[in-house]
């Protein structure tokens, strides 16, 4: 090893140019070791590998940037780093296209940057981190937008350096500026595009090498919204009352009544009595900084941006508001604060850095990375404005009123967990926006309710499943009786005349089909074409006593229309191959009750005192028509239900049943499970009173 790194350190100060280049060559894969790096700089090699960095070319310079970042990564040569050395490898990223070249340049400025004390010849300001690089950027200012275009760049390491050197900038300049600096930096760097860029690298196909830079960028993104969030809103601060100003005047006010903010945690009256100046906007009271404690400066940005993108909009939707009573106007301004807090919950902006670094455990696979990356989450501000969008349209929708302020919010949030936390990686995000915008609202309560119904079930899952068990019983027997009522009912059926089950054209005869009251024989005729009248019972000569039945076969399908939809399925078009066939003894047989036995077979065994052969054949034409005469035929003979349009339709109603329980208790009842829950009064009351069940919130 000593050997090794004596030689290299001769060779670096050779006058060829090629026994320079091998020596610098061996060196990336060597400087890594800190043994061999201490006695590299022992021997005296970190000058002549700083020269070789300051004054090289080509693949000599390649490798020598390799080596020094190699060399800076384990701690060792900081003593180099200098004003002379940073200018040259700022310079190098302004000004070098070679790939190679750049990779190392950059590599040693994310050691510089990350570094928390550089030390060397660099001044007590200027020694460490983002502060170091500031002379070099001062003297190339177009350093930060040659970063950004590199994230554009084809190749990949290339890529992820100058996004782990945007990170690091972005870092320090949070942790280490002062309150006014770190904000101007990041809108330096939102309008170089950076923000665009890394967004596209997200929902790119190269996600593997860019993971970690990735990762980290939005981890960063929800750093910066948390530290936003936490700065309160104050009017003593310049920027702040601006922002104050600026939503006023938008709202169309007057320039002279904006008086009211000073100092203090209030907004105290203007000079000149101006009603309802901040209520107008939106604002619970005229003292509107309370309502910023829970988003702080956050909640500022995004109405602050809403109104000065969308001044027309905001100014006629205040004029709408303006014309209806009080208590049916949108607040807009709480309405945006609102959906602000709605975002920060639903993208765990208060998740600590500790939790997001846990993510790189589980970076080895694709679906792991579609699952990790939210790119959604940099476009923040459209989100916000898609959903404010959102909430005004409900609003109206629904003819929501002031007391109804947190129905509608909670829409809301069940709309973006919906479309924002559904939609896949690769999802763009003016796709995401219009569906937000657009979303079907009748879909959105059906959301509701699914939503309201895991939530109960998670807390009284035994309780909802013996609900749902009785349910599923009430509901069969509702069904069993509806079926039932259609044979009572009665229905004509055309009688086919031809092998391929296909009615004939023309006029053709019909056989009339009906239940007795009492429910024990099927009356039944045969007649030349259907009659409009209702046919008496007296009227049909045929009779099937159901007591003789010992089977009824079908042809229908069992597992038909059983697929997506949880709705039921109506075939409007005749379904002509269709026959229902009822057996049993034509002699006087003694019944006894039985099993189903194959598919679309019901069957009750007796005693075989007669001849089994056909009792009727039925052709229904509509496949409702058959669902009804089959299953309520099995079910008069207490068999079960066989096609899939009873099963939906069970389903169904035990579960609308189901809902409407749910709807009669409180959600306090489940989110305090335990407790004893306080009984409301009832004095004042009576029964003047309904349930909209189908309308708005």
């Amino acid at each position: 090893m000593d050997s090794n790194a004596l030689e290299v350190v001769e060779r670096l100060g050779s006058d060829e140019d090629a026994v320079r280049k091998m020596a610098v060559f061996k060196l990336q894969s060597s400087i890594g070791d800190p043994s061999f790096a201490d006695i590299f700089i022992a021997e005296g090699g970190l000058s002549k590998l700083r020269y070789l960095t300051l004054h090289a070319t080509g693949n000599t310079l390649a490798y020598s940037l390799a080596s020094f970042a190699r060399l800076l990564e384990v701690d060792k040569g900081w003593e180099s780093v200098d004003q002379e050395l940073l200018e040259r490898i700022v310079e190098l990223v302004v000004t070098q296209p070679l790939v190679n070249i750049l990779r190392g340049a950059m590599s040693i400025l994310v050691s510089v940057v990350s570094h928390p004390s550089i030390g060397g010849c660099l001044s007590q300001d200027e020694a460490s981190g983002f502060r170091a690089l500031k002379p070099a950027i001062t003297i190339y200012p177009q350093f930060l937008e040659m970063l950004v275009n590199r994230l554009s760049s084809a190749d990949h390491a290339l890529c992820a350096n100058a996004l782990q050197l945007i990170n690091s900038l972005m870092r320090d300049s949070i942790t280490n500026d002062s309150e006014l600096e770190w904000p101007k930096f990041i809108q330096k760097l939102q309008d170089l595009g950076v923000i665009r860029a890394v967004y596209a690298l997200m929902q790119g196909t190269a996600l593997q090498d860019h993971a970690h830079p990735l990762i980290e960028f939005q981890s960063l993104t929800k750093v910066l919204l948390r530290r936003w969030r936490d700065i309160p809103l104050d009017p003593e601060k310049p920027e702040h009352r601006r922002a104050l100003k600026g939503l006023h005047l938008a709202g169309g006010q007057d320039k002279s009544g904006y008086e009211n903010v000073e100092s203090g945690n209030a907004m105290a009256r203007p000079k000149k009595q101006t009603p309802e100046k901040w209520r107008r906007l939106g604002f619970e009271t005229e003292s509107p900084l309370a309502q910023f404690e829970e988003t702080g400066f956050l909640g500022m940005m995004d109405l602050a941006d809403y109104v000065r993108n969308h001044r027309e909009e905001f100014q006629r939707l205040l004029l709408e508001q303006s014309a209806k009573p009080t208590e049916k106007r949108c607040p807009i301004a709480r309405a945006s604060l609102e959906v602000t807090s709605i975002l920060y919950e639903h993208f765990e902006i208060d998740k600590s850095d500790i939790e997001d670094s846990k993510n790189d455990l589980v970076l080895d696979s694709r679906s792991n990375l579609d699952k990790l990356f939210k790119p959604l989450l940099l476009h923040w501000t459209r989100l916000h404005v898609a959903a404010l969008h959102a909430f005004v349209r409900l609003w109206k929708v629904t003819g929501a009123d002031v007391l109804d302020f947190e129905k509608i919010a909670e829409l809301v949030r069940i709309l973006v967990e919906s479309i924002v936390g559904g939609a896949p990686r690769t999802k763009d995000v003016q796709d995401v926006e219009e569906e937000i915008v657009n979303f079907d609202y009748h879909r959105l309560r059906e959301l509701q309710m699914d939503l309201l119904e895991f939530t109960y079930e998670d807390a009284w899952r035994q309780h909802l499943r013996q609900v749902r068990d009785e349910l599923q019983h009430e509901a069969l027997q509702f069904i069993k009786e509806q079926r039932i009522r259609c044979l009572l009912e009665g229905c004509w059926f055309p009688i086919v005349t031809n092998e391929s089950g296909v009615v004939a054209a023309g006029n053709i005869p019909h056989r009339y089909v009906q239940l007795s009251h009492n429910r024990r024989f099927l009356h039944y005729g045969d007649f030349e074409s259907v009659i409009n009248s209702k046919v008496d019972l007296d009227a049909l000569p045929g009779k099937v006593d159901l007591s003789t039945v010992t089977s009824v076969v079908s042809n229908i399908t069992t597992s038909a229309d059983t697929s997506s939809s949880s709705t039921m399925k109506i075939v409007p078009h005749p379904v002509s191959s269709t026959t229902i066939t009822i057996y049993g003894y034509i002699e006087t047989p003694s019944m006894t009750n039985g099993a189903s036995k194959g598919h679309g077979h019901a069957r009750s065994i007796s005693k075989p005192t007669g001849n089994e052969g056909i009792l009727l054949t039925l052709s229904p034409q509509l496949s409702t028509t058959a669902s009804e005469w089959l299953d309520g035929l099995l079910m008069l003979l207490n068999q079960q239900s066989i096609t899939a349009e009873s099963s939906k339709l069970v389903d169904l109603v035990s579960d609308y049943g189901l809902k409407i329980r749910l709807l009669n208790v409180r959600f306090e009842d489940v989110a305090f499970a335990g407790e004893i829950p306080i009984v409301p009064s009832r004095d004042g009351l009576d029964d003047d009173y309904f349930y909209d069940v189908f309308g708005g919130a």
